[in-house]
């Protein structure tokens, strides 16, 4: 399994629609960077955000999330409260190749505030956005800019294709649009 070049996600993005929009270079003048880098991609926050809030008193169940659990909010910035936690999404939509897998890393201007980013894996045949988890493990409020980086994308494609693809399986998350709340499949599917 290798790291790919900037030349790779390059001609995977522009001839393959991998990363949409794609930005060709690292835009970084005024705002936090984001668009091609070096051996990645700096992916943007979309201006839809969804914070939580304990305002209902329910509890965080994986397997039942209660929407009364978080806020919808669209804006240019998102306040997260201290010692709290919101969802985001990417500008981006991704298309992974069947043989590609990427995982993803905060940006150390937001981790030098004590914001910490966290998204699973992309995994090889994945498509959709990105659900992003931002947690401020700060005492004070924290600003989010959206429409800027978030997240550094790093992609390693493998040696040999995997037996079985997130759409081989049908994924839970495939072709999500927008913040995906956590879910859990049907015992019946």
């Amino acid at each position: 399994m290798g790291l790919k070049s900037d030349s790779w996600i390059r001609e995977m993005s522009l001839k393959h629609q991998m990363i949409e929009p794609f930005c060709e270079g690292l835009v970084s003048k005024g705002v936090i960077s984001y668009g091609l880098s070096s051996y990645g991609y700096d992916i943007r926050v979309s201006n839809e955000f969804k914070i939580f809030t304990n305002v209902n008193s329910t509890v965080i169940d994986p397997k039942d999330f209660d929407e009364a659990n978080v806020i919808d909010y669209i804006g240019d910035v998102c306040i997260v409260p201290p010692n709290s936690f919101a969802l985001a999404r990417t500008v981006e939509y991704f298309k992974m190749p069947p043989d590609t897998l990427a995982v993803c890393l905060g940006k150390s201007t937001y981790a030098r505030c004590g914001i910490i980013v966290n998204v699973t894996p992309f995994e090889p045949e994945f498509e959709g956005h990105i659900t992003i988890e931002i947690s401020n493990t700060t005492p004070l409020p924290a600003k989010i800019y959206a429409n800027e980086g978030i997240a550094q994308v790093l992609f390693l494609q493998g040696d040999t294709p995997c037996e079985t693809t997130y759409k081989d399986r049908k994924g839970k998350y495939q072709k999500q649009k927008g913040i995906t709340l956590p879910k859990i499949l049907d015992s019946n599917q």
